[in-house]
């Protein structure tokens, strides 16, 4: 007989983390703790809400992780992606007996194997971009990723500039992420500017839920278009399916705690690939116990591109982890939540 109970806990950025959304100084979560009476074996997830973003911001929230803790095997299958996530976690880490979530996932999980992740640049004014890029780059990171939106268009494009002066596209690969800043009117425009820097790809150009728009940009766009927020929401293999060839993007952004849980991601991999539409996985501002999930995942799929797991230094009251980073590659020590 399974049994559960859950915790909130709020999670306290190091600095300013601002997107073109908002202002961050804590991300609030909650833990969700499953307890076999049986065995007397445990097992931890984490719902990772996130406010004013997931489709499952609502005013009963609480009231749905009470009802799941006490029928935790119905989780998996409900509709909120966050609970999900949480909820295929716990289950699994109370069946394992080793820490290992996932099945090959272990090469990650005893150390032995990295994932290659994008060092990831907060906005901020020019001179403290600037300076987060560089320490980037000395850590050892050969892909980067910028949030940009939250500061003059002019002043992020003479930060690109300012990169591109020093690292060509061939030692150094740049991300954007749009958050969905620029309006239909001005994307194409504000693309081609871009274009100049030799960009990868931009994330959501623009805000989701305007499908027509999105499929002109990522057919007109000179730079790679993923689809972030506008997975979001979509509760069926057939609303991906649709949303996928309704816009055509050349990836797709995953994050298990927006887009259905695991389970959920799975399936829009799935679709994806189907089109021959790219994929990597990122975090959604999780602590190191939901990390910890995503990066297992991603590890048992064996990904070519790099991931955007690079969240776990973002907190002074982090949870504890055995994870770490060594260069561009987020490891595991080789311990795990069962030692």
């Amino acid at each position: 007989m399974h049994e559960g109970r859950y915790e909130r806990y709020v999670l306290r950025f190091l600095f300013e983390a601002r997107t073109s959304r908002e202002k961050m100084w804590e991300k609030e979560t909650y833990f969700v703790t499953l307890y076999d009476s049986e065995t007397g074996r445990t097992g931890r997830g984490e719902c990772a809400l996130f406010r004013g973003l997931s489709a499952d911001d609502r005013p009963d929230y609480t009231s749905l992780l009470e009802y799941y803790c006490a029928h935790p095997h119905e989780a998996p299958d409900c509709p909120y992606s966050s609970i999900r996530m949480g909820f295929e976690t716990a289950l699994r880490d109370l069946e394992s007996t080793d820490g290992c979530l996932f099945p090959g996932a272990g090469p990650w999980v005893d150390g032995r194997e990295g994932i290659v992740i994008n060092g990831l640049v907060w906005m901020g004014d020019k001179a403290t971009m600037l300076r987060r890029v560089r320490e980037k780059i000395d850590a050892g990171f050969s892909v980067l990723k910028l949030k940009i939106g939250g500061i003059n268009f002019e002043e992020e494009c003479e930060i690109l500039a300012a990169i591109r002066q020093e690292y060509a596209a061939s030692d150094l690969t740049i991300r954007l992420d749009a958050n969905g800043s620029f309006t239909p009117r001005n994307a194409l425009q504000r693309l081609d500017r871009l274009s100049n820097f030799d960009i990868h790809s931009l994330e959501q150009p623009i805000a989701a839920c305007q499908a027509e728009e999105s499929a002109r940009i990522c057919r007109e766009s000179p730079i790679a278009i993923a689809l972030d927020e506008e997975l979001i929401g979509c509760r069926t293999e057939a609303a991906s399916a649709a949303l996928l060839d309704a816009i055509k993007p050349q990836y797709i952004i995953l994050k298990p705690t927006l887009c259905g849980g695991f389970a959920g991601a799975d399936s829009w991999i799935s679709e994806a690939e189907k089109r021959n539409i790219g994929w990597w996985a990122t975090s959604a501002l999780e602590s190191n116990v939901g990390l910890n999930a995503i990066a297992q995942w991603v590890a048992a799929k064996r990904p070519t591109l790099p991931q955007g797991l690079g969240t776990g230094q973002l907190y002074a009251n982090n949870t504890p982890t055995h994870m770490m980073l060594r260069g561009e590659k987020l490891y595991n020590d080789g311990l795990t939540s069962k030692d």
